[in-house]
């Protein structure tokens, strides 16, 4: 798949596919990721400080990233007690599209970004396994993503994600700090109440 595309844009290690969903495609993710919602709800997060964060969650896939008051960690169930959808064929296709990979995820994290949400910078090291990289998909509104390098005080850089733009963070990025300033709220007419839809696909052990 990823030979029928222009070459990615290149910002310190992170490969930016520009539109690699059109729009018929970004629609029909979007009702899968309402499927997985409807199966395990979108819920609000905290810090394992306390601090809500911005943004609502859930996951489709063998594990789901979850955090609260008891840590950054995988775990195997929705806080619910349901066990997490699995992962939508068209999000796996995306993904060995994107990559070239056999080895599916393990994981599909769901963000949804309301007005005014934001992600701040962090590194996705929860993992077991550096050595895969992590793919992130932008749906609807535009996001002003940063991204720096392995140190946190390497400096930044910052462009703005469309809807249908993939990002995969593999070598050198790998480890690299990223995060969500702002959207442009509204910007995008995919999601009927405006906001942005973040998928982040990660292998979270080598097995």
């Amino acid at each position: 798949m990823a030979q029928d595309k222009d070459p990615p844009l290149m910002v310190r290690g992170f490969a930016i596919w520009r539109g690699w969903l059109d729009a018929p495609a970004q629609a029909a993710m979007v009702a899968d990721i309402s499927a997985v919602a409807r199966a395990a709800p979108f819920v609000a997060p905290v810090t394992p400080g306390g601090r809500p964060m911005s943004v609502r969650m859930t996951v489709a896939g063998r594990v789901g990233w979850v955090t609260d008051r008891q840590g950054y960690r995988y775990a195997a169930r929705h806080p619910s007690g349901v066990p997490w959808p699995p992962i939508p064929a068209r999000v796996l296709a995306l993904w060995r599209g994107v990559t070239g990979l056999d080895r599916d995820p393990d994981c599909c994290l769901v963000n949804f970004y309301g007005e005014g949400a934001r992600m701040g910078l962090h590194q996705d090291r929860d993992e077991g396994d550096f050595t895969w990289p992590v793919v992130s998909v932008s749906l609807g509104d535009d996001a002003l993503f940063r991204m720096g390098g392995a140190d946190r005080g390497a400096g930044t850089e910052s462009l703005w994600l469309r809807s249908g733009d993939v990002v995969v963070m593999g070598g050198a990025a790998r480890l690299a700090w990223h995060g969500v300033d702002r959207l442009r709220f509204g910007s995008s007419r995919l999601l009927p109440q405006g906001g942005r839809i973040n998928l982040t696909l990660r292998v979270v052990t080598s097995a």
